[in-house]
């Protein structure tokens, strides 16, 4: 029987900000949940067909419902981004 996971869209354990420098209505997203990583990756997406896009949403989900830790959702983010083009800046605080 499959593990029934809690979702929580503003779990950022382990999860560093960053800012994504995006072009259009989005120019520069910071990044600090798992919330905002599904943001960024469903409204402010310039293509949404690449390999590590579609890795990166089911390392966003799977991190949603507690199945890996944020830190892995936001790996998979910097690597759709870079894919993408879209260059990533780490924010410190």
């Amino acid at each position: 029987m499959p593990r029934l996971g809690l979702v929580n869209w503003r779990r950022n354990d382990d999860f560093a900000p960053l800012v994504l420098v995006m072009s259009g209505e989005e120019e520069n997203m910071l990044v600090r949940s798992l919330g905002e990583v599904a943001k960024a990756l469903v409204v402010g997406w310039p293509a949404d067909n690449g390999k590590e896009y579609i890795a990166a949403v089911k390392a966003c989900l799977d991190a949603i419902q507690g199945d890996i830790p944020a830190k892995t959702a936001r790996a998979a983010l910097i690597r759709a981004a870079e894919e993408a083009g879209i260059p990533v800046v780490a924010a410190v605080h």
